[in-house]
């Protein structure tokens, strides 16, 4: 445009004109501070080694590093793995009591006849605490001194994906952040070689709960925060290898060409979705040579492989889920879950925890040895439990879903070894003793990563957005 014609100058600034350039200008201007935030700060003397995102320092002592998250989708009974009832034992087959139940919340039982249901396994103390765990799972009795569990948890949804939704993102809110984008957003990731938020599914023979992409989306956060779905079976990740006849130099060609490009689009438009652009085409080429190696098992010894209990690496099993989880966490990778489909019971209980038990049992204790045997454990948090509880009510032969009631157990990562946290009633309907909420477990969580859950957030339509909204406590007395 001529500067000097006044007719080009009055198109320029007509109101049109002036509302997007000013707009492009608003939003660069936000973006600018947002950047300011993630990679300008990484710099100041006083962050922690391998902070990289919006916090630029530690609001507790850093007692872990990276979490990693065994999903047991589809809701585990409590009453089979954690807490044992005897008095529900006894009352089994019979009317189950109406002062417990009246005007309360069911899923399928609603207004259904309720017999009681005792536990379908037998239980038995271990550690040093005498942590009385399921028969079930004797491997994860093994590890008693290093759990942590909590029998008291209560969620508000009693319906799976919304359930799922709420532990994820502690909201049923499409478009909320899920708990591994947050530590993404708040800091970083410790590779710069794969994905800093990594899922991982497997599947029993029963029980198999869906579970949607959305419980791993980064929802009002940019999208580089969300997490990355690896693959259990094949190629960890599709498409990422060249194609034919195309050398790594040219590819590294095509890569600075399509960044030269979108550098162009970004100084123009100010979108963070297109700074995501371009660090994901680098990172894909990093990956290329990173995911490789990351799947290649050879250097495991087989005392290791039959330690966890795989029979063939990469076989899509919970088992070298979890042996790869390590791998992933020895690797800098901030947020792992693993996800495994075979815990919704409503029907062939008995079976189906058996099943399920003999699926995760080896594996999750293993990588609690695995992770402690390499001086890891102490800086990783592991979470082990489901999106929600079973009644003590019987559905048929199996459990409805729980809400009021249910446990989780954690290891590693400044959480205190060997102790039980909390209580339900005794027919095991109710927390009734020390009741951790979600919000209270996400709360916990950060903390132990050095974040207090009140200062992590974001600005989206006016309101600053968290992972524990306006709720949650820290539960000091499970932190070491």
């Amino acid at each position: 445009m001529n500067p000097f014609d006044p007719i080009a100058h009055a198109r320029s600034v007509n109101r049109r004109a002036f509302l997007t350039q000013s707009a492009y200008g608003l939003g660069g201007l936000a973006f600018a501070m947002l950047q300011d935030k993630l990679l300008g700060a990484t710099t100041a003397s006083h962050r922690p080694e391998g902070w990289h995102g919006a916090l630029q320092e530690a609001n507790f002592p850093i007692k872990a590093r990276r979490v990693i998250f065994l999903c047991m989708a589809g809701g585990p009974s409590q009453l089979e793995t954690f807490d044992w009832k005897p008095e529900l034992k006894k009352l089994d087959g019979q009317a189950f009591p109406e002062s417990f139940t009246k005007g309360q919340q069911l899923a399928q039982l609603q207004n259904a006849v309720l017999k009681a249901r005792g536990s379908v396994t037998t239980f038995n103390k271990h550690g040093q605490a005498g942590i009385e765990i399921s028969d079930l799972f004797p491997n994860m009795a093994g590890v008693a001194d290093e759990l942590c569990v909590i029998r008291s948890m209560q969620t508000e949804q009693i319906n799976h994906d919304t359930a799922h939704a709420f532990m994820n993102t502690g909201s049923i809110i499409k478009g909320r952040p899920s708990m591994g984008s947050w530590l993404l957003y708040g800091l970083g990731a410790e590779t710069q070689e794969l994905p800093g938020f990594i899922v991982l599914m497997s599947a029993g023979k029963t029980g198999l709960q869906p579970v949607s992409a959305r419980q791993w989306s980064s929802g009002v956060l940019p999208s580089r925060f969300q997490g990355i779905q690896f693959q259990s079976r094949g190629d960890a990740v599709h498409y990422i290898g060249n194609p034919d006849g195309v050398c790594q130099s040219t590819q590294r060609q095509v890569i600075e060409e399509i960044e030269r490009m979108n550098g162009f689009l970004a100084e123009e438009q100010h979108d963070p979705e297109i700074t995501t652009r371009i660090a994901q085409y680098e990172l894909a080429f990093k990956m290329q040579s990173s995911v490789p190696e990351l799947m290649d098992f050879k250097s495991e010894p087989k005392e290791m492989l039959d330690l966890y209990g795989v029979k063939k690496p990469g076989d899509g099993s919970f088992a070298s889920n979890c042996l790869l989880a390590r791998r992933l966490a020895e690797r800098g990778v901030r947020m792992i879950q693993l996800y495994h489909r075979a815990w919704d019971h409503h029907g062939d209980l008995a079976n189906g925890m058996k099943m399920g038990a003999q699926d995760v049992d080896q594996a999750t204790a293993a990588l609690i040895k695995d992770l402690k045997q390499r001086g890891m454990l102490d800086d990783t948090l592991i979470l082990w439990g489901g999106e929600f509880g079973r009644t003590p009510m019987g559905q048929g032969t199996g459990r409805d879903h729980h809400i009021l009631g249910f446990s989780v157990c954690m290891a590693g990562g400044g959480i205190k070894p060997g102790m039980t946290y909390g209580a339900t009633d005794e027919l095991g309907y109710r927390a009734a003793e020390n009741v951790v909420s979600v919000h209270d477990l996400h709360a916990t969580m950060l903390a132990l990563l050095g974040i207090d859950h009140r200062r992590l957030s974001t600005k989206f339509q006016g309101l600053d957005v968290r992972l524990t909204n306006i709720a949650g406590n820290i539960v000091k007395p499970i932190m070491a």
